[in-house]
């Protein structure tokens, strides 16, 4: 059955976006085009900053109750920020949009930036820090990033001690109205809704302001490091290497190579290397891809003595596929994406997330062209793309 899609620009430029569906359930999310990839060096991580601060109170609600309104009326709240944007959103039973709608706008249009407020929350940060460089498995992920590109790019979303000690109220603010504004907004709902309301309260309540994005230049690079660290008993590893950016359609070949690769338990990658040779426990493959840099990367947890082994056998499986990749293997895998694909818009908060990236990506048809797109995908296209010429690779190691 087609979805029922719904999409307009208002003449502010605001974007608003509805799926609607008939459970009693809605999931809304307003989502600004600004992330990471907008921050200069010195100033990385503003834009995590900001979407802590949005819930920390506004001119008509204290913290408190922006929480108890969502959640005593039996929704969640939550929020995250990514290179490309930064979205706060709630899911609750759909009786209470109104609800969501008011408090997420409320959020959107008049945070405090309270300077005592500030000043805690830089110290929560750094605590989410120390959780980020505490567990070996998110931080191989911040360090290949760092392997792959320079400038920006290479210094973790969340920023550093440094950058965040930087930014004060002040800043944030300034930076706030820069990039909060109705035309770098997306007002997305998934769930029974209807649209026409939803179109009147954002024409309401969001004025004619406009915006400025500034998005900083993208470097690539390809390097390796080996890291150690004392208290730890795995080694982490990732070996990445730049792919199609999501605007081109060779990005579809890009999904299918690393399903193929590294997506469940009857991925090539699993098959070689754990349920074959029984070197790790953990094994994945994925593709992040958005219009402006695009990377697929293999993680792997092993034991310190097997990284060389396991890396080369990562390389190994890559070149295989590059020769060996059939039709019959390659159908099967479109298969499997496409199933998953399906079982994902079960959940409509991770379906609303997916609609704002593709919004954000500048074509959320095409997020609805997905089975069609898979399916022409060819063969030679993801053999090609299995060729590695160069690639990235990090490991956390035992000391």
């Amino acid at each position: 059955m087609k979805p029922q899609f719904f999409r307009k620009v208002l003449k502010n430029g605001m974007t608003v976006l509805l799926e609607k569906r008939d459970l009693p359930i809605v999931s809304v999310a307003i989502a600004t085009k600004y992330g990471g990839i907008h921050e200069s060096a010195n100033e990385r991580g503003i834009a995590h900053f900001i979407e802590h601060m949005l819930y920390k109170g506004t001119k008509k609600r204290t913290a408190k109750q922006i929480a108890e309104e969502i959640e005593k009326n039996g929704g969640e709240l939550n929020g995250f920020t990514s290179e490309t944007m930064t979205a706060f959103w709630c899911k609750m039973p759909s009786k209470h949009l109104d609800i969501a709608l008011h408090v997420l706008s409320d959020m959107a249009k008049n945070p405090l930036f309270d300077s005592r407020e500030t000043e805690k929350e830089r110290k929560v940060i750094f605590e989410e820090m120390k959780i980020y460089h505490d567990t070996p498995a998110h931080y191989v992920f911040e360090k290949i990033q760092e392997m792959l590109y320079d400038g920006m790019l290479k210094i973790p979303l969340i920023g550093t001690h440094e950058t965040m000690n930087s930014i004060d109220s002040k800043k944030l603010l300034i930076k706030f109205k820069e990039s909060y504004q109705p035309n770098n907004l997306v007002l997305c709902v998934v769930g029974e809704a209807d649209f026409s309301k939803i179109l009147k309260f954002a024409e309401k309540n969001f004025g004619n302001e406009k915006g400025l994005l500034k998005r900083q230049e993208i470097i690539l690079k390809n390097e390796t490091k080996i890291e150690t660290r004392k208290g730890i008993d795995q080694a982490n590893m990732v070996l990445a290497f730049h792919s199609p950016l999501s605007t081109d359609k060779k990005v579809y070949a890009a999904e299918v190579l690393m399903a193929m690769m590294g997506e469940g338990m009857s991925s090539r990658l699993f098959q070689e290397i754990r349920a074959k040779r029984n070197l790790a426990y953990s094994i994945h493959g994925a593709l992040n891809s958005c219009k402006f840099f695009s990377y697929s990367n293999v993680y792997v947890g092993c034991l310190k003595e097997n990284v060389e082994k396991v890396k080369k056998l990562i390389l190994d499986e890559f070149e295989k596929v590059s020769k060996e990749l059939t039709e019959k293997e390659l159908n099967q895998v479109k298969e499997q994406l496409i199933g998953n694909y399906y079982i994902s818009m079960e959940d409509s908060a991770l379906h609303m997330h997916k609609l704002i990236s593709s919004e954000v990506d500048d074509d959320v048809e095409e997020f609805y062209k997905y089975e069609k797109n898979i399916n022409t995908v060819k063969l030679e296209n993801v053999k090609k793309l299995a060729k590695i010429k160069e690639y990235s690779f990090f490991a956390l190691v035992p000391e």
